[in-house]
């Protein structure tokens, strides 16, 4: 990875993300802007809905990290695509591969809260086993 998409990547990563204790539980939790936030709950409120996570994990063999993190929700056409820099945030996947879940969040309105339970506990594992060897793979002069 040159050092022009290194910058692209980090500039282009998720800023609002955080892990929370939910009833005792570390919950990794995705920060939206508060209009945004609201327009996906319109869309999929009162309905059955299912949301397809795919983490596609992006290294570069120097201990570069990035995780892009898929979210299709069965209802409401979304469809969102969250860039994360797995070196600032290994707690996070920790977290997702611990509990399987995963809670989207009002940045405006941090009362807000959408949770979703992921369908494939042993996809996060192996996905957080992956960031972890891509992590170790700093060359030692860095």
């Amino acid at each position: 990875m040159s050092n022009k998409e290194l910058d692209e990547f980090l500039k282009n990563c998720h800023k609002d993300l955080s892990v929370e204790d939910f009833e005792g539980k570390m919950v990794p939790c995705i920060g939206f802007e508060g209009r945004k936030f609201d327009d996906m709950l319109n869309k999929v409120a009162g309905k059955p809905l299912s949301v397809d996570t795919n983490l596609n994990i992006l290294q570069d063999g120097l201990g570069h990290v990035f995780v892009e993190m898929l979210l299709t929700f069965s209802h409401g056409e979304i469809n969102e695509k969250i860039l994360v820099n797995a070196n600032e945030n290994l707690e996070f996947f920790e977290s997702l591969a611990k509990n399987t879940m995963l809670a989207i969040a009002s940045v405006n309105h941090p009362e807000k809260i959408f949770m979703i339970q992921l369908p494939k506990p042993e996809k996060t594992h192996e996905a957080l086993e992956i960031i972890k060897t891509g992590l170790t793979n700093k060359p030692s002069n860095k």
